[in-house]
């Protein structure tokens, strides 16, 4: 039986375009991390394996900026739809922007920054904001604590409550996002035809059947949406 579609939720898709308009770098860019550093030394279970070290100390770094950026006019515009709408945030970003910025339902995909966990079997996770991990740091089960972010050759979080919140939206925004990082791409496909979608982005080699792509930067487009969504609401309100 088709889902049905709740018309007062919305669903945003955000990605690391995003959060680069808080000054944070992108992976894939020409200025991106990945251009710095070898994926599979700082960012797979190998590396962590080969040089904790290097790998703490790079998301150290990456934890120390994520904190000191501010959330910028497009995560403020998101947040302020929950106003008129139930809004469900689905992040590839680490970053804690779209929380700091106000927004109160937040899936982060690919783990979070402001988290720690341990290494067991059965990891515990911790509440660390912007601190430092040191190696011969120990989580309370006596295991050695890493980054709670999900690495390359491990299973992204969430999805099937990711594609649930896709499937049932009335309105579908993909911002900041190339949607060549699978398998969190592959969640543009569960919105509902009848639904709204709308894809935000700088450039797209190829933009997915049915959304409407507004070319452009994050925190000039998605301001204007998002007025135009809470006048939508407000003139269809009781």
């Amino acid at each position: 039986m088709p889902t049905a579609v709740q018309a007062n939720k919305i669903v945003v898709l955000s990605g690391s375009g995003l959060s680069a308009e808080s000054g944070l770098p992108t992976f894939r860019d020409s200025n991106g991390l990945w251009n710095q550093y070898a994926w599979h030394e700082v960012a797979s279970p190998e590396g962590w394996r080969a040089r904790p070290e290097a790998v703490l100390a790079f998301y150290n770094e990456r934890r120390h900026k994520a904190w000191h950026a501010q959330p910028n006019a497009a995560h403020a515009a998101i947040a302020a739809l929950e106003a008129a709408y139930e809004v469900i945030v689905i992040t590839q970003n680490v970053d804690a922007l779209h929380e700091r910025a106000g927004s109160t339902q937040v899936i982060h995909l690919h783990g979070e920054l402001a988290y720690a966990r341990s290494t067991a079997a059965q990891p515990k996770r911790y509440r660390i904001d912007d601190a430092p991990i040191a190696l011969g740091q120990l989580a309370d089960d006596g295991t050695q604590l890493r980054p709670d972010i999900v690495w390359f050759g491990e299973q992204t979080q969430y999805m099937d409550e990711a594609r649930a919140h896709v499937a049932d939206a009335a309105k579908v925004l993909v911002v900041g996002t190339s949607l060549s990082v699978h398998p969190a791409a592959s969640l543009v496909w569960a919105a509902h035809a009848t639904a709204e979608k709308v894809l935000v982005s700088l450039e797209m080699d190829s933009v997915p059947d049915g959304f409407d792509f507004q070319r452009g930067k994050a925190t000039e487009r998605v301001p204007a949406l998002t007025q135009a969504w809470l006048a939508q609401a407000a003139a269809t309100s009781p």
